[in-house]
This record gives C-alpha cells, sequence and structure tokens, in this order.
C-alpha cells in the first residue's frame, strides 16, 4: 500500500515509520523545512526508544520518506492520514481543529484518484464528517471515503504499542475503505491482534472515552492515596490489593503528583466541552479535571511541610520533570505547577531531567540545570522525586544524604521506602499515601 502521513509529530512520525516496517510505502509530509531536512538527515526531532533506528532502517529499505511536498505525496496513495496537532483552544476547553481541516482541504485538492482519508489525531465527535465535507468543497470530483483511526500510544512505549496493540479501532461506512484500512493493518490481523471495526462517531468517541477513563483511575486512587495519608493506610498496598481484582486491573493505580502529557489533560478537557454542548455535562470528568489539578497543588505543600513550612533560600533538587519517564515531553506535566510554584517561593532549584532539557529550558525559567542527582543534591535541603527515571530508581542515598545540608526526601513517586531513606541518613521523608 501507498501511505502518505501528514504531520511528522510524535503521532505521525511513529505511525508512518511503524507502517513502513509493515512493508508499506510511506511518505511523511510536513510544513516545517527544517524538521524535514533533521528527518532526511536520519535525525528524529523527538526522544521515544528505537524509533530513530526502525526509521534509519526503513529509509534504508526504500520505504520510507520525508517531503514538504503534500501534493506528490498524496498523488496515487491509497490512504492519506491526517496526524496533525489538535491543541486545546485557549479560552473554551476546544480542541483547535485548524491545522486538521487545513490539512482536509490541501488533501482534497491533491487527490487524483480513489483515497481514503483517514483521521489519525484525536479529534472530538463528528469532525470526520466535517473532513468529508471540507474535503468535498475542496475538490467536488474527488473518489474518496473517510475513515476514523484513532492513536493509543504511549510516550515512552509506542513502538510496542503500535507494532503489539491491545487493539486497533477502526471507523468506516464503506466495504471499500474498510478493505483499504484491512490491508493496511493486515500484518497485525495476522498476528491475532484485535481489529474493531465501528462507526465515525463510534469511532471518535472510543478515544475519549478511553483516555477520560484512564485519567479517571489516576484521579481515583490519587485520591485513596489522600485519605491513606490520614488515616495510616499504605497506598502501594492498597493499589496491589485492588488491582489483583480482574475486573480493577493493576494499571494506571500508582499514586503520585497528577497526570499530565499530551493525551489526558487536552481529552478531559474536550471531553467535558462536549458534554457541556450536548447538555450531558461529564461530571465524574469535570471533577477528574479539577481534583487533578489540586493534587499538582497538594504537592507543593508536601515539600514545604517537609522543609518546616518554607523552602526560602533553600537548595532543592528536582530528579525528573518530563510528565512521565522514557520521554522529552513535557505538555503539561506535573513539574510545570510544582517548580515554577517553588521558584516563586524563594527556593534555589536544581533540576535534572535525562531528556527534559530541550522543552524544559525554557518552560522552566529560573532554575539550574544539572547532570546528575549527585551533583544536584550536594548541598541541598531536600531532593524531589517528580518523574521516576530508571537512574532514579537505584540511587546511592547514603552518598546523597551525605552531601545534603539537611537530608529530606519528598518521593513524590514512591520509589523508595521511608525506612530505605532513613536508615540512607535522611532526617525527613514524605511520599504519596503513605
Amino acid at each position: 500500500m501507498k501511505i502518505a502521513m501528514i504531520g511528522t509529530g510524535y503521532v505521525g512520525l511513529v505511525s508512518g515509520v511503524c507502517f513502513s516496517d509493515f512493508g508499506h510505502e510511506v511518505i511523511c509530509v510536513d510544513k516545517d523545512p527544517a524538521k524535514i531536512e533533521k528527518l532526511t538527515n536520519g535525525q528524529v526531532p523527538i526522544f521515544e526508544p528505537g524509533l530513530e533506528a526502525l526509521m534509519v532502517k526503513n529509509v534504508a529499505a526504500g520505504r520510507l520518506s520525508f517531503t514538504l511536498d503534500l501534493a506528490a505525496a498524496v498523488d496515487g496513495a491509497d490512504a492519506v492520514f491526517i496526524a496533525v496537532g489538535t491543541p486545546t483552544r485557549r479560552g473554551d476547553g476546544h480542541a483547535d481543529l485548524t491545522y486538521v481541516m487545513a490539512a482536509a482541504a490541501e488533501i482534497g485538492r491533491a487527490l487524483t484518484g480513489y483515497a481514503v482519508v483517514v483521521t489519525k489525531s484525536t479529534v472530538p465527535i463528528g469532525t470526520n464528517r466535517k473532513v468529508q465535507a471540507v474535503v468535498a468543497e475542496a475538490n467536488p470530483s474527488a473518489e474518496f471515503d473517510v475513515a476514523s483511526n484513532p492513536e493509543f500510544l504511549r510516550e515512552g512505549a509506542a513502538i510496542d504499542d503500535f507494532m503489539r496493540p491491545d487493539r486497533v479501532v477502526v471507523g468506516v461506512e464503506s466495504e471499500r475503505a474498510k478493505k483499504v484500512m484491512a490491508d493496511i493493518y493486515r500484518p497485525l490481523f495476522l498476528r491475532d491482534f484485535p481489529v474493531v471495526y465501528t462507526g465515525l462517531e463510534s469511532a471518535e468517541m472510543i478515544k475519549y472515552a478511553a483516555n477520560a477513563f484512564l485519567a479517571t483511575k489516576i484521579t481515583f486512587i490519587n485520591e485513596i492515596a489522600a485519605l491513606s495519608e490520614r488515616v495510616g493506610a499504605d497506598i502501594k498496598a492498597v493499589s496491589k490489593g485492588i488491582g489483583l481484582d480482574g475486573r480493577i486491573g493493576n494499571k494506571f493505580l500508582h499514586a503520585g503528583p497528577g497526570y499530565g502529557g499530551s493525551c489526558f489533560p487536552k481529552d478531559t478537557k474536550a471531553l467535558a466541552r462536549m458534554g457541556q454542548e450536548h447538555a450531558v455535562p461529564m461530571q465524574i470528568t469535570e471533577t477528574v479535571i479539577k481534583v487533578n489539578d489540586e493534587i499538582k497543588r497538594r504537592m507543593i505543600d508536601k515539600i514545604t511541610d517537609l522543609c518546616d513550612g518554607s523552602v526560602y533560600d533553600k537548595t532543592v533538587a528536582v530528579l525528573g520533570v518530563t510528565f512521565k519517564p522514557n520521554t522529552d515531553d513535557m505538555r503539561d506535566a506535573p513539574s510545570l505547577t510544582i517548580v515554577p510554584a517553588l521558584v516563586g517561593m524563594g527556593a534555589k532549584v536544581r533540576v535534572v531531567d535525562p531528556e527534559g532539557l530541550r522543552e524544559g529550558k525554557a518552560l522552566l525559567p529560573g532554575v539550574t540545570w544539572m547532570d546528575d542527582a549527585y551533583a544536584a543534591t550536594e548541598g541541598a535541603s531536600v531532593m524531589v522525586i517528580l518523574t521516576e527515571w530508571n537512574e532514579f530508581r537505584a540511587l546511592d542515598l547514603e552518598r546523597i544524604a551525605g552531601g545534603m545540608i539537611s537530608p529530606k526526601m519528598a518521593d513524590l513517586r514512591n520509589i523508595y521506602s521511608e525506612k530505605e531513606a532513613t536508615e540512607a541518613g535522611f532526617d525527613g521523608y514524605v511520599g504519596v499515601g503513605r
């Protein structure tokens, strides 16, 4: 199959590279000349484990290429995927469809034969029908179908998620379009990974419902963690105990400083907004958004309480600022709430993150970036673990405590226990839900 992938952001690039590894001919399109030049030279502009090697392999095999020329990429394509950004629109919580509709119009003008126009971006319910109208208006004689094919990629594990998915969701309304999509995903179907075919609106809803449910699960366990602190329960034991119930499952039950990232904040806000517009308030989702914001602010109180009520003029070493490990993504990361608050209260903040510097330097002004945890904690009053990168999971705690002025640990990912911290020489420890 010949595939055009419009957009080389996280979703577009990962999808394009993986489709090419299936054996399809894939052309990835972007309007940014600098980005296309980097990709053509074998450089990946985002951090995602395994992506660069897979990209280089498929470029060398002649199955993957990059271009600024959308018309050339669309010419003769069996499927054209729209994978452009849908950021939250400022002020109203809507997903901004400007880029999606602009891509749809350009695709319409470029179509030279039958193709399936596939929306890969996360879009509000009804968007695919609008895409259909925009393509038809741009080219009334175009022969095409639209399809909804939402992505379910976890940053840091995207390649495995694409190659070994829990399911592939495809919204289609014609047998011809279904056949094209079946051929594209044939390598997964042959390995017995589920491919679920639905209508357009159902496919769009599945994406929002899935992310809202997972965000709810995270927020629920964080609320239980807050209560556990007051009643003397240990949230790690509680999470394990409820997670063994097959109806609940053990994923997304890790207490911490709240969810962030490119999907959950944006998608929960968009779902809440859709509910308001259709007079069906998404009350659970609205509460999840509110509680998640409160959880982030609660973490600030934990740190200041650990420092006897004030971090003024104290050195705070923050380990990890990306929203999760194995990514350089800072979007809606808890650090963007917590770190500026510490700086605003007069703390001298040092930051260590294996991949966070590129985005974080502009997003976190007033901090000092350092290369490793030992240097960052030297002479510090408190160490804050904010992102659970592997390199922070087996630190020499005695060495760190020995180099700190007043060794205290705010372990906001529950990597260590109070017993481990105390035995290593820390005179103060706080976790989440313990």
